[in-house]
């Protein structure tokens, strides 16, 4: 059986093959491939086991069920037929036989009665007890047929249970477990008492039930039941089936949210990378534009030099927003910092509200990708006509969110939300038309509705409404 082992040295990982004693050098892709299939493995012999144990368990249960079902069933039986004998017993008789417990005429006219009983309900023997006392009983007449009589003898100790004889001694009937007796083999009995007209107990009559016809029942029951074992099996392996289905669904929705937030979350990384850079490379020029005046002894050209960037310091003092929701605010101000470095005018109206009816993540889709699509739009006009304005309120039925900006008009408003399509320039390596065709699937899935229209050539309006409920 092949086995492989992952090794890791020095931040270097080896899967050794035991069966062929050689080793591979594995990227941290490859191994998290191979780990993930080692799981994937653990995982279905896991569940076969446990399909193999809850199978078994399941047809064990139902096999010991059925079981003792069919024994108190047959025992029931043979306890209704035992108080139609001893009520049809000849009371006199059996009190004659009584006063000379004897092998005498009254012995065989009710042995041939018992025997006649036997034969006729397929017992193993009906016979007659005597009980006295509370631990153990004596056979009267035994119900044997002339040619086992020789063996037997009257008042010999019976095969009953000293639990079953306590309660027949208390006056009441019994059935007893499946006895197991060197002479007479395996059985299950069953015991009424013989009352005479006045409803004095004379004695106990006895039915054996042989466990050879205990078991012929058991096994045809059984067999009449394996479609229900079948069907057990079955419908465990559905369940199983069913949760492996449901847990592989989950897991592919999932990955493919965090897909959708992994590109989300990377493109807003992407742009405050680029604008921290932007704000880097300004700064080392403005310190050397500083140092060239002070070497030319231009203090007063840098002290006006330095007012000006005074300025600039505090408009990135003004990326601080106040606003309640930290997933939102680290969003806008770096949508907010983008813009600058466009030269864009951004504002935004903000209401204090936790905008927790709404996933972070879900929220974070919808704005990046529509805001993202403002700035494209607005960059294409003059520096002195780029306007965004966010605005993110709530009431008592919903969430709105409105993005407003300058720039060019949507003319085709009825595919824009279509995969694949985009009205802008394809760019090499980058797939176009997913941004807004995901928002929609966001806002959908909150049974929310959204629009984007232009008024005039002037600005265009992205409009989303996320009902609270």
């Amino acid at each position: 059986m092949k086995s492989e082992f992952l090794i890791s040295l020095a931040k270097e990982y080896f899967i050794v093959d035991s069966d062929n004693l050689c080793f591979s050098i594995k990227t941290d892709e490859e191994v998290l491939i191979f780990m993930k299939n080692s799981k994937i493995k653990l995982i279905l012999v896991l569940s076969a086991i446990l399909l193999l144990l809850f199978t078994s368990l399941n047809v064990f249960t139902s096999y010991v069920k059925i079981k003792k079902t069919v024994e108190e069933s047959i025992a029931n039986q043979s306890l209704a037929a035992a108080e139609s004998i001893a009520s049809a017993i000849d009371k006199e008789t059996y009190q004659k036989f009584l006063n000379n417990p004897a092998k005498n005429d009254y012995y065989w006219e009710l042995t041939n009665y018992l025997v006649d009983a036997r034969e006729k309900l397929g017992a193993l023997f009906v016979y007659t007890l005597k009980i006295d006392n509370p631990i153990v009983s004596n056979s009267m007449i035994g119900g044997l047929p002339k040619e086992l009589e020789e063996s037997y003898s009257i008042g010999s100790v019976g095969t009953v249970p000293e639990k079953q004889v306590k309660i027949a001694f208390e006056g009441n009937t019994y059935i007893t477990d499946v006895i197991e007796d060197a002479v007479y083999g395996t059985f299950l009995s069953v015991g009424v008492p013989i009352k005479d007209e006045a409803g004095i107990v004379m004695g106990y009559l006895g039915i054996d039930i042989s466990v050879d016809t205990l078991d012929y029942i058991k096994g045809t029951v059984l067999k009449n039941n394996i479609l229900l074992f079948v069907f057990n099996g079955a419908f465990i392996l559905v369940v199983i089936g069913s949760f492996l289905f449901l847990q592989r669904w989950y897991q592919q929705e999932v990955a493919k949210e965090v897909g959708y937030t992994e590109d989300t979350y990377q493109a807003e990384l992407k742009t405050l990378i680029t604008s921290i850079s932007s704000l880097r490379h300004d700064f080392t020029n403005h310190i050397q534009v500083l140092h060239g005046l002070l070497q030319l002894g231009e203090s007063k050209q840098a002290q006006q030099y330095i007012s000006s960037l005074s300025k600039e310091v505090l408009a990135l003092e003004s990326l601080k927003l106040n606003i309640d929701h930290p997933g939102l605010s680290i969003l806008l101000q770096t949508k907010k910092l983008a813009a600058q470095n466009y030269h864009i005018d951004m504002n935004f109206t903000v209401s204090h509200d936790a905008f927790d009816k709404i996933k972070t993540t879900d929220l974070i889709i919808i704005l990046s990708n529509l805001i993202d699509n403002a700035i494209d739009a607005t960059v294409a006009l003059p520096v002195a006509e780029r306007k965004i304005t966010i605005s993110c309120q709530t009431d008592v039925t919903q969430y709105l969110f409105k993005i407003t900006n300058t720039g060019p008009k949507i003319s085709d408003n009825e595919h824009i939300f279509k995969q694949g399509y985009s009205t802008k320039n394809a760019e090499q390596g980058k797939i176009r038309g997913q941004g807004l065709f995901i928002v929609k699937e966001v806002v959908n899935r909150y049974n929310g509705e959204i629009s984007i229209d232009s008024i005039n050539d002037l600005e265009t309006i992205a409009l989303v409404g996320i009902p609270l409920k």
